[in-house]
């Protein structure tokens, strides 16, 4: 066949204006492919919550270095909760911090407020020092009482401008659960009116019963209804008069989380992770930071073993005096074991119990785990 009658090319009979529409359709189509290849190239994502919460949780005997924590590190944070204020034996909200040193903690918690975190203090049925069941028994059970200290947290909120309040109430009975849920629904619904927020503090429980009348006492799926923010205490599973091992094994996390889940909104479970371990000897624990037990591992010349199961480092070694000891505590490995489990778990965050001074690699795993909550930060010191 001639050239002049040959047949026309795949584009020889289309316009200009053809040519035109079909090259944007064929690149579109291009681009529509690149980016479902693009997105099925990229991992899976875990469940979690848009924007994570991390708080510091302070005692009140560790204000100053965890002020010093806070404001190093306060990218890392959403929130910051001072273990402060307790009950008098009648009840009544009143400060824990020692008279002597009440002027200092009033000027850290100035300097922590004014980094805009979220400050919610915590208020504790510890009376003089001691958990304390006979000063909230009676407001649990009477309804005028009850009325009246719902009134005298929220009065406290406000006068102070908190962003909102803790309960950390312990040592109930089981048959207080039902006036602790209420307890809970009617001091959240004063806190909202006021658009102030209550978290509530839970024993960690993989059951509803629990390990004990005390977790049995708060019901789950009541507390998590009524509040904002559930946070799980998930530590002492091994405490200062049981055997010694760790305190909060990772297993046993993934059990309490697993079980949060299907009775709390994931989103307002905040998982208590603890920055401290315990020296036990003689049958008896005594509560250690992480340098405290470093320091005594390298002055013993003891070896820092890694327990794979529950991630947690412990060592032994024998006192001057003969006695035997056996240390089980937390370090940056084994705190990022609970952060990711947390984060796979689909949860709101985690609140750290910052007993004292921690692994100053802690932060840094934090930031990488929860960068919703924190920023760039300042590298991983």
């Amino acid at each position: 066949m001639g050239e002049g009658s040959r047949a026309p090319g795949r584009f020889g009979a289309l316009s200009r204006r053809g040519i035109g529409v079909f090259t944007t359709v064929l690149v579109l189509s291009l681009a529509l492919v690149l980016l479902m290849l693009s997105v099925r190239s990229e991992p899976e994502s875990r469940p979690r919550a848009p924007s994570a919460e991390v708080v510091a949780a302070l005692p009140f005997w560790n204000l100053g270095r965890g002020e010093e924590t806070v404001l190093r590190h306060s990218e890392v944070f959403s929130e910051v909760s001072p273990w402060m204020y307790g009950l008098d034996p009648q009840g009544g909200v009143v400060s824990q911090i020692p008279r002597d040193r009440a002027a200092n903690a009033e000027s850290t918690m100035d300097r922590i407020r004014r980094t805009e975190l979220r400050f919610t203090p915590t208020v504790a049925n510890m009376t003089n020092g001691k958990w304390s069941y006979d000063s909230v028994a009676p407001i649990l059970h009477d309804p005028r009482r009850m009325k009246e200290h719902v009134r005298e947290i929220v009065n406290l909120v406000l006068a102070n401008d908190y962003a909102g309040v803790d309960i950390d109430y312990e040592e109930l009975r089981a048959g207080d659960r039902a006036a602790f849920s209420e307890f809970v629904r009617r001091l959240a619904d004063a806190l909202h009116a006021h658009d102030r927020t209550l978290s509530v503090a839970l024993f960690a429980k993989a059951s509803e019963q629990g390990y004990d009348q005390r977790n049995a006492a708060q019901d789950y799926s009541a507390v998590g209804r009524a509040a904002d923010q559930v946070r799980l205490m998930g530590y002492d599973r091994h405490w200062s008069t049981s055997p010694p091992g760790p305190v909060a094994p990772v297993g046993w996390i993934r059990e309490v989380l697993d079980y949060a889940r299907a009775t709390i909104p994931a989103e307002k479970i905040v998982l208590g992770v603890p920055l401290y371990g315990y020296n036990w000897s003689e049958g008896r624990g005594k509560p250690v930071t992480w340098s405290e037990a470093t320091r005594v591992a390298e002055k013993h010349d003891a070896r820092v073993r890694f327990d794979e199961s529950s991630r947690t480092p412990w060592f032994r070694y024998t006192d001057a005096e003969g006695q035997r000891h056996e240390v089980w505590f937390e370090n940056a490995a084994s705190s990022l074991a609970k952060f990711r489990a947390a984060e796979r778990a689909g949860i709101g965050g985690v609140y750290l119990w910052m007993y004292g001074a921690a692994d100053p690699e802690t932060w840094g795993g934090l930031r990488r785990t929860f960068p919703a909550a924190g920023g760039s930060g300042n590298g991983d010191d």
